[in-house]
């Protein structure tokens, strides 16, 4: 298994990161989203820290970032994960090494509460947050619908 190197991630690296998003689209059990966004909206919706990604050989091969779980002071250490891994790159570690970069940050940073919404269905993403001790708290049914199919979403959280 090759080495994975995590890092900040870089304006530069937008398209790479929009590729991998647009991975987590297209599966149908990753996100709501239909489209990726362009790079202004992704990034005004994101913390400005907390944004990583991991590489392989050079390659960046999967992405992390952080968003407010609400404007409001008393939930300011409150943020939602979100987490891309590249389809080919798949079952190399580079979720683990996102995730164990990610609550550094986090704990650094003040942040006390980590979350994250995860269809039912996507199995290898339960399995990972619930390999860093995220915790499903509860499961919010037909919150949204997905190509008009209505969508249930598992909340997961960690405490730091």
């Amino acid at each position: 298994m090759a080495s994975v190197q995590v890092r900040e991630m870089h304006r530069s690296d937008w398209e790479r990161v929009r590729d991998i998003y647009k991975m987590g689209i297209e599966g149908g059990i990753a996100t709501f989203e239909t489209k990726a966004p362009d790079w202004e909206e992704w990034n005004k919706s994101k913390l400005t820290y907390g944004r990583l990604v991991a590489e392989i050989k050079g390659n960046v091969a999967g992405w992390v970032a952080i968003t407010p779980y609400s404007s409001r002071q008393v939930y300011k250490g409150v943020v939602e994960l979100g987490i891309y891994v590249d389809l080919d790159f798949q079952g190399n570690g580079i979720g683990s090494a996102l995730i164990e970069s990610i609550l550094k940050i986090c704990q650094k940073e003040g942040v006390w509460t980590i979350q994250a919404g995860v269809f039912p269905e996507n199995i290898a993403s339960l399995a990972l947050h619930q390999k860093f001790g995220f915790n499903v708290v509860g499961r919010r049914e037909k919150i949204a619908q997905l190509h008009g199919e209505w969508k249930d979403v598992l909340l997961l959280e960690k405490k730091i």
